[in-house]
């Protein structure tokens, strides 16, 4: 039995060169307008991933309160980021893109397109029969854009926030010791094998991958669930010979997606059963704060990585305290909380950290 839970995904960690003008467009583009906390400090136990050296960064975590997961984008204040020297592809290893969803493909295709988005392909169905189509930011990034379901409010945009990840893996049966049996997505959508007309204009199109799209037979459950709401996990491996590995040689913070986190409840119990299946915390702020959760000054909780059997980072994060309405000095106590969601009132008085975009 497992004594954990699972709220489902929290937020992409996006790394970019400039945050301002990264979220912006992510405002602009997908409503990522609801500010849970901004920071500036180092990061102090990442070590493993930033050559061994704590890296002052500028991190802003925003959500859309329509629903969805949120983003954490960040950048490097001190270090010269490096970037990859070509482009993704079908076949790579690591987060290839960011699933969103949306209310309406076709009008979603519509907008983004005239927003000037660097739309890859028509939609079309994949092999669920659901409309998809792709396409990237102005930063090189890829997204998936799904129609979806499951809105927590109206608040007039036309997308919601993420509902999955697309992440390319060397062997998809070995992957799924992670992705279904600890995070859940043990519900099989399809396991197929080809060259698919959705990916049409992805690069490395033309090279038969297998691809299997996995979600979540239970619903996933904690405080902010109601909010994040179901989710896809799509793992992709190339049929042929692996293609490059998206972080080989350069660091957690370089820009992409850099992991995907997870809000949980029972973190020690995680950690039990993350070492049992063969997957041991590599960063763990429980243990490095001896006991002492991470305070950002506006949130503060519990969090701890592990690595997929590519190295791929999936983040936990055991919320305990965030900001609800930050002006009048509101901030939620989760530390007794039973792992059960929030009423509905209560997360919507976070439309009171939403933000305009930046001059």
């Amino acid at each position: 039995m497992n004594n954990y839970t699972s709220a489902g995904i929290q937020i992409i960690g996006i790394e970019v060169r400039n945050l301002k003008e990264t979220w912006n467009w992510y405002i602009d583009m997908f409503g990522m307008n609801c500010k849970i906390f901004e920071e500036e400090a180092e990061a102090k136990i990442m070590l493993p991933y930033t050559g061994n050296k704590a890296r002052k960064r500028h991190a802003v975590l925003a959500i859309n309160l329509q629903g969805g997961s949120g983003f954490e984008v960040w950048q490097y204040k001190e270090r010269e980021p490096v970037a990859l020297k070509e482009e993704i592809r079908l076949g790579d290893i690591g987060i290839l893109a960011c699933k969103m969803k949306v209310k309406d493909i076709e009008k979603a295709y519509s907008i983004f397109s005239e927003k000037g988005a660097v739309i890859r392909n028509k939609p079309a169905a994949d092999a669920s029969g659901r409309k998809t189509f792709y396409m990237k930011d102005p930063f090189g990034n890829l997204f998936h854009i799904n129609e979806g379901d499951g809105w927590f409010m109206d608040a007039g945009h036309i997308s919601g926030g993420s509902c999955g990840a697309v992440i390319g893996v060397t062997d998809i049966d070995r992957a799924r010791a992670l992705y279904s049996d600890i995070l859940g997505y043990d519900k099989l959508i399809y396991d197929i094998t080809g060259t698919f007309p959705d990916l049409t204009n992805i690069p490395g199109d033309n090279e038969p991958v297998r691809r299997v799209l996995l979600t979540n037979s239970k619903p996933f459950i904690g405080p902010f669930s109601k909010l994040f709401g179901q989710s896809m996990m799509e793992l992709v491996c190339s049929t042929g010979k692996a293609g490059k590995k998206i972080y080989e040689g350069r660091y957690w913070g370089d820009p992409g997606f850099i992991h995907i986190c997870f809000d949980i409840r029972g973190i020690d119990h995680l950690k039990t059963r993350c070492s049992e299946k063969g997957f041991p915390f590599t960063v763990d702020s429980k243990e490095s704060y001896k006991g002492q959760g991470f305070d950002m000054g506006e949130a503060g909780g519990h969090f701890a990585y592990v690595e997929d059997p590519d190295g791929n980072l999936i983040e936990f994060v055991e919320t305990l305290k965030l900001p609800l309405v930050k002006k009048l000095g509101w901030y939620l106590d989760l530390s007794g909380r039973k792992p059960e969601p929030l009423p509905d009132w209560m997360l919507k008085m976070l439309r009171f950290s939403r933000v305009k975009i930046r001059k």
